[in-house]
């Protein structure tokens, strides 16, 4: 009989790993637009974020390692992510470079 098994990335986390985030992330509930590279957006709602990433909820299905554009209403501008991880309808990603967390405010 063959098996087949399905391929999946996971890391194991060390003993007293905790939780790895540099900085502290602000909750917020902003509402920003989620599109991967070439293909067109979905309306999402970031919860908290930080200079280096953001935890949010998206219409769009996502995988970890796509690369995201975050857009920010009223015309704020847009950051490059990477998708880190989805669990129950939520998605993180970190910025390709640190935003101002003034982006989210207003």
């Amino acid at each position: 009989m063959e098996m087949n098994f399905a391929t999946f990335k996971a890391r194991i986390a060390d003993a007293g790993d905790g939780d790895r985030r540099q900085e502290e992330r602000a909750s917020v509930q902003v509402a920003a637009t989620m599109r991967e590279l070439g293909t067109s957006g979905v309306e999402a709602t970031v919860l908290n974020v930080s200079e280096r990433g953001f935890m949010a909820v998206a219409d769009g299905r996502f995988e970890v390692g796509s690369r995201v554009w975050l857009i920010f209403p009223a015309g704020r501008g847009r950051a490059n992510a990477v998708v880190r991880w989805i669990a129950g309808g939520k998605l993180g990603a970190e910025f390709a470079e640190p935003v101002q967390l003034e982006l989210f405010r207003a």
